[in-house]
């Protein structure tokens, strides 16, 4: 074979080549399609406008009530002796601030008090002394000794008393140093104390701390300061307001959540630690681009959007969405306001879009009279559809519904329907795969429904099959993404 044949051959098939994949790319592309008023009809198309508003994104979640740890106050002695008498006896008791707690009996408090008695008493003695550095070194004892009383933690008060001419003490009274609740008490009569013994904590829930639990996907939007509210099964109807206090900078590895810590103010003292309730985060996000949440069709890796051009023509278009608001979707790019898109029935108008671009063209349906009959070749296959509620599905129970229809929009009854989510392993993640399998029950019309609980957010790869008496009546095979974390 001379070298002109072998340069023509390798540019044949080059030529092979270039063209097959091309027509592999067309094949993948979703095309334009145009639809009667009667087919639209049938499939059940309706459209909605892309608007441009201020959307305030609300992000449910679970929390607890805890103390706010900023209003906790310890009790401890700074010298060592034994309790007396107690004032304050039971855990959760209500005391004010300067409120006595308890008596405790010290050699080491009576013996520094005798020091500075004794102090007080030399300097009055030598305050006329001629001797130089006599008188000062006198005031320099006794100012020692009133410091040391400082450092114990003796309060002026006493200090003062003694300065007047009182007798020393060896048993002190120890007074509350904040108001609140003792939620911890160790103070009983009798018992020896040490300055490392804590002997009440004392708590003030005037202010109080939710910890909420955010899934990662939704902690991005939540900024210190944003507005929440607090509703617990306690109080029906009713909601308190509080503000974003704190973001934990850390994920729970087991639940893929954040600790968001929100402060209330709890003056009333209704909320109480340990409470559980529904926290409602609103997140003010400006003005954007919205559109109905059942306007995209969401393919696994691309998310479609078809805008009406009029005259029953629908033009494809894959749009860059951002997070779900109420029932509408943010769209960042592929969309402008006021366009006129399908709001309802993608699933359908993809199927006929997909099978137009794998015959590589895009021809209008002629006009048919109500009365024609088409060709047994011509007619459309058994539609299958599926949707689930919510839209898109969630971690958690899902319902999903399928439905079935024959060439004339009829519904099919009598079927066998399965739904089977899978989703692939992930080694890196420490994640085996999951499969998760639906039979649904007829429900009449060829509407066929059940429940199916998905582990974990993600994109689950989705299989519907209907069968009647052994023959597969239509089957449907496509990638869904379900909202929520791993």
């Amino acid at each position: 074979m001379n070298r002109k044949w072998l340069k023509l051959m390798v540019a044949i098939g080059t030529t092979i080549a270039a063209v097959q994949i091309a027509a592999a790319g067309r094949a993948s592309e979703l095309a334009p399609i145009q639809l009667t008023p009667e087919r639209r009809q049938l499939i059940g198309v309706t459209f909605a406008i892309v608007k441009r508003r201020d959307v305030t994104r609300g992000i449910d979640a679970t929390g607890n009530i805890e103390a706010d740890e900023q209003l906790q106050s310890y009790v401890q002695t700074r010298f060592a002796g034994w309790i007396q008498r107690v004032f304050v006896n039971q855990t959760f008791q209500y005391v004010r601030r300067g409120e006595p707690l308890f008596t405790v009996y010290s050699p080491d408090l009576a013996s520094t008090e005798q020091e500075y008695v004794l102090a007080l008493r030399a300097k009055a003695r030598v305050a006329g002394s001629p001797v130089e550095g006599v008188s000062d070194g006198a005031n320099s004892l006794a100012q020692a000794a009133a410091e040391r009383l400082s450092l114990m933690g003796i309060p002026p008060s006493e200090i003062s008393r003694l300065a007047r001419g009182g007798s020393p003490r060896n048993v002190l009274t120890v007074y509350s140093p904040a108001s609140g609740y003792v939620v911890d008490r160790n103070a009983l009569p009798n018992l020896y104390v040490q300055p490392e013994t804590k002997l009440y904590t004392i708590t003030d829930f005037s202010t109080v701390w939710v910890y909420a639990a955010v899934f990662q996907d939704e902690i991005g939007g939540i900024r210190v300061g944003d507005s929440a509210a607090f509703s617990i099964d306690a109080y029906p109807g009713r909601r308190f307001a509080g503000r974003v206090d704190y973001i934990w900078p850390q994920i729970d590895l087991e639940t893929r959540t954040a600790r968001v810590r929100i402060a209330f103010d709890n003056r009333d003292g209704l909320l109480k630690p340990g409470m559980y309730g529904r926290v409602e985060l609103q997140i003010e996000m400006g003005e954007r681009t919205v559109i109905p949440a059942g306007g995209v069709l969401r393919t696994g890796t691309h998310n479609i959007a078809f805008i009406d051009r009029g005259d029953g023509y629908l033009v494809p278009t894959q749009v860059e969405l951002g997070p779900r608001v109420g029932n509408d979707l943010i769209v960042l790019k592929g969309l402008t306001p006021g366009q006129r898109i399908v709001a309802s029935a993608n699933f359908l108008i993809d199927s006929e879009s997909q099978l137009q671009a794998a015959t590589g063209s895009f021809v209008p349906p002629a006009p048919v009279s109500a009365n024609a009959v088409q060709p047994a070749e011509a007619r459309p296959a058994v539609i299958l559809d599926v949707t689930t509620i919510p839209s898109p599905p969630a971690r958690g129970k899902n319902r999903v519904r399928v439905t079935l229809k024959d060439a004339r929009g009829h519904g099919i009854d009598g079927a066998n329907v399965t739904v089977t989510f899978v989703m692939s392993a992930m080694p890196a993640m420490e994640m085996s795969a999951m499969r998760e399998t639906a039979t649904l029950t007829a429900q009449g019309a060829g509407v066929y429904e059940g429940y199916i609980t998905l582990e974990s957010g993600g994109t689950w790869q989705v299989t519907a099959v209907a069968t009647r008496k052994g023959r597969t009546l239509a089957s449907r095979q496509f990638n869904l993404s379900a909202a929520g974390g791993m």
